[in-house]
């Protein structure tokens, strides 16, 4: 038999919610079944998930190569997700491209070196990594090695085990599986101080590809960390929902706008946008925000690591999260289905006239509904929302 282990030191007892949460929190969770609502929305983070190199879980470090054409596609091939995520900058020259950082880094002759992506011309941008003309992973298919520098500011090299070129926008939206929509996130870097025009010319650009390339068919929302580019965005054009981009205050910025779920709120509603994306620890840390936002008639949804873990996703659609931001894809997405298709076997949906609608994915999926839907006692459900929001400080 194990040995008890050593007493730990005594730590001061932990926060409990005020009581009107804790209410709505054993509300909740009393109920088990959580009430009909839309199935929760799996966008794929960077297409099938980031590129995490220094991350010890291998599933993270560098499937395929994020933000490609082929890392969309093949996020696009679950039937579970709806969307995939993906970062736009505008070239130099006026030209909508899909990276995510804001400086590009290469190495020639032992020498490391880095520009700022909108620095660049667009065949500048396309020279590096692999090439569209070429074989791929062959050295007359490469351009200039990629490299990518991580937070503790070391510079490696950016290898992937499924290579693609780089690409714009444009391309994606002619090339990639029209079933998914584009979640499109408006790269701007905090370190540079923008004014209305900037932001308007980079925007109008984008829109302008949107426009001409879109379609009617694939639907597309657009978000940004930046305030003044999703206020911009949405005063321009009203065809497409607008959502801000927030760490709710896991982070503080200069611009008090970035520094809580309230603060989101109060832009959204200034701004007529239409939804909030916040990192997930702070939704966990305020639960009682999601009744909140959903009452100022605003969508939720959440990224973050966090968003890899079935559990955390599952007490998410619980508490009425629309949608996550995920890089395990096809986990995510098989646990998504499963427990959306344990709901509608014991409920249904219910259309606008009373009917009450069978999913064929979730009939396909309801022998898998039992073991892959994460299963907790109404007193286990209590005691983790109260419990998560100590958990995630």
């Amino acid at each position: 038999m194990a040995q008890p282990a050593k007493a730990a030191a005594p730590r001061a007892a932990m926060p409990m919610p005020d009581a009107d949460i804790a209410a709505e929190l054993d509300g909740l969770a009393s109920a088990r079944a959580p009430p009909a609502r839309p199935p929760m929305l799996v966008i794929g983070h960077r297409g099938s998930g980031m590129n995490a190199l220094a991350s010890p879980d291998e599933r993270l470090r560098g499937g395929v190569r994020e933000n490609t054409l082929r890392s969309f596609n093949a996020a696009a091939g679950h039937p579970a997700v709806a969307y995939v995520e993906f970062d736009v900058q505008v070239t130099k020259d006026g030209c909508p491209v899909i990276f995510h950082d804001n400086f590009i880094y290469t190495e020639q002759d032992g020498e490391i070196s880095g520009r700022r992506v909108t620095d660049l011309r667009l065949d500048e941008f396309l020279s590096y990594g692999p090439q569209r003309g070429g074989q791929l992973g062959t050295a007359a298919g490469n351009g200039k090695p990629l490299l990518r520098k991580l937070k503790d500011g070391r510079v490696v090299r950016w290898d992937v085990r499924r290579e693609d070129a780089l690409c714009t926008l444009s391309e994606a939206l002619e090339s990639v599986d029209r079933r998914v929509g584009f979640n499109v996130e408006l790269k701007f870097d905090d370190d540079l101080a923008y004014t209305d025009e900037d932001l308007t010319r980079a925007l109008r650009a984008v829109l302008g590809v949107v426009s001409e390339r879109a379609g009617d068919d694939r639907p597309i929302v657009f978000s940004s960390f930046h305030p003044d580019a999703a206020r911009l965005l949405r005063a321009l054009q009203g065809e497409y929902p607008v959502y801000f981009l927030t760490n709710g205050g896991t982070q503080v910025y200069a611009d008090t706008r970035r520094n809580s779920l309230e603060e989101a709120m109060r832009l959204c509603a200034g701004a007529v946008l239409q939804g909030v994306v916040s990192e997930v620890r702070a939704v966990l840390r305020r639960p009682e925000a999601v009744a909140k936002i959903k009452e100022a008639g605003l969508s939720l949804m959440t990224y973050g690591q966090l968003n890899n873990v079935p559990e955390v996703v599952y007490v998410q659609h619980l508490m009425g999260v629309d949608g996550v931001i995920v890089d395990l894809v096809r986990e995510i997405a098989d646990a998504v289905s499963a427990f959306t298709a344990s709901q509608e076997s014991s409920a249904g949906s219910v259309d606008e006239d009373g009917g009450v609608i069978k999913s064929e994915a979730a009939l396909h999926l309801q022998a898998a509904a039992a073991a892959g839907t994460p299963s907790f006692s109404p007193r286990e459900m209590s005691f983790l929302l109260r419990l998560i929001p100590e958990l995630v400080q």
